[in-house]
């Protein structure tokens, strides 16, 4: 069993004034009230054309981004790279959804891809499909009859440009992460990245698709990807999230009168999490594994697998990876004994990460514990630090 309480491992990279600026901001999300009401008072500044930036970027930018380029965030990855931790660059900006703007995220993505195999600290590359494509159009897809001519087109666009990113990433050799989104328009990605999967993960896994399992249908789906796999004779790659549009996918089925794809409470989602992990190493031949939850069950039974499976700790086909500037009792603690660990970094200009910034914030005040925790370590860590006389 990894020690996850062992708050010096956890804290070691961080200074007491880092700690103490940690502490402020968790104590802030403690209070859902101080959250709205600080998106609030942010979202009017930028309305009156004044920057936030001011206060945003010394305190919650700097605790959950790396920077505001992928060169200004080298500091952060040598850093996390001194305690056996890697990094993975997020580029956190919400498009806007016009050509110009597409073909930008397209272009950062593509030196993201670029930038990771020139460092090793730097195992993955990632991005959200979303990115590539109107949100208007993929919406269509779940009842293709609806399809434009237009839409055809774009839909043909989108196809080439995850074509064009998974090829960078093949040619590179950089294992490439594709982020989930919503559910009605899921499995038209899922459709794609399979057909990413079968042309590039034939030697090496390097197309990622991700599975949210707090969708109720996961289970089946994994399995019956598997199955294709083994029969069309390629390489899977998974990353297992629990999933972040809860409440957004229970209220459009309660609108529109269709069965929630949700979990119907929170011990489905964790079972099914964890027998994911399970099928998987039992097929890890075929599918590589990168956990992504901050979960402590969870990541302990991935690495009690790794160990009971007679695997190296630091198998390459298996990692854990949690947000940065979240759960670092988890992270540092699993890295100390020795399995794969990488932090999620988002990067990108303040005012254009804020999006990020908002869920984050909201999603430490709705996850249930995640805040109370933090807290909790992190007062841990003051209190053995001024024990052995560390002020």
């Amino acid at each position: 069993m990894i020690n996850f309480e062992d708050t010096s491992i956890a804290f070691d990279r961080l200074k007491n004034k880092e700690l103490w600026r940690a502490r402020l901001l968790f104590s802030v999300l403690a209070f859902p009230w101080m959250v709205k009401t600080g998106k609030s008072l942010i979202i009017g500044m930028q309305k009156m054309g004044i920057s936030p930036a001011w206060f945003v970027k010394p305190t919650v930018y700097k605790h959950f981004v790396g920077g505001e380029t992928l060169s200004a965030c080298n500091t952060v990855v040598e850093s996390l790279s001194r305690y056996g931790v890697k990094s993975i660059l997020d580029y956190s900006v919400e498009a806007i959804q016009t050509e110009k703007a597409i073909e930008a995220v397209l272009k950062e993505t593509l030196n993201a891809i670029r930038n990771a195999a020139t460092n090793p600290n730097i195992p993955f590359a990632v991005f959200k499909p979303t990115a590539f494509v109107p949100h208007s159009v993929l919406d269509k897809t779940e009842h293709p009859d609806s399809l434009t001519a237009e839409d055809i087109i774009q839909l043909n666009l989108f196809r080439e440009r995850i074509d064009i990113l998974c090829h960078e990433a093949s040619q590179l050799g950089i294992p490439l992460l594709i982020d989930a989104e919503d559910s009605w328009y899921q499995a038209f990605i899922d459709d794609l990245v399979e057909s990413m999967m079968n042309k590039y993960n034939r030697e090496k896994t390097i197309v990622f698709n991700t599975l949210q399992m707090y969708r109720h249908d996961r289970i089946s789906y994994l399995q019956g990807l598997i199955q294709r796999a083994e029969k069309a004779g390629f390489k899977v790659g998974l990353k297992f999230v629990r999933g972040a549009y809860m409440e957004k996918e229970r209220a459009r089925a309660q609108l529109l009168g269709y069965p929630s794809p949700i979990q119907p409470d929170k011990a489905a989602t964790d079972r099914d999490f964890n027998l994911a992990l399970r099928i998987s190493m039992e097929h890890i031949d075929r599918v590589s594994i990168f956990c992504g939850t901050h979960n402590e069950e969870s990541n302990q039974l991935l690495a009690q697998l790794i160990i009971d499976n007679g695997l190296k700790k630091n198998d390459e086909r298996i990692w854990f990876s949690q947000l940065y500037g979240m759960s670092d009792h988890i992270s540092f603690n699993l890295a100390k004994a020795g399995f794969n660990v990488a932090k999620y970094i988002p990067y990108g200009p303040v005012k254009h990460v804020m999006p990020y910034l908002f869920r984050r914030a909201e999603e430490n005040t709705s996850v249930a514990g995640q805040t109370s925790r933090e807290l909790r370590l992190i007062r841990k860590e003051f209190k053995r630090r001024k024990s052995v006389g560390l002020r």
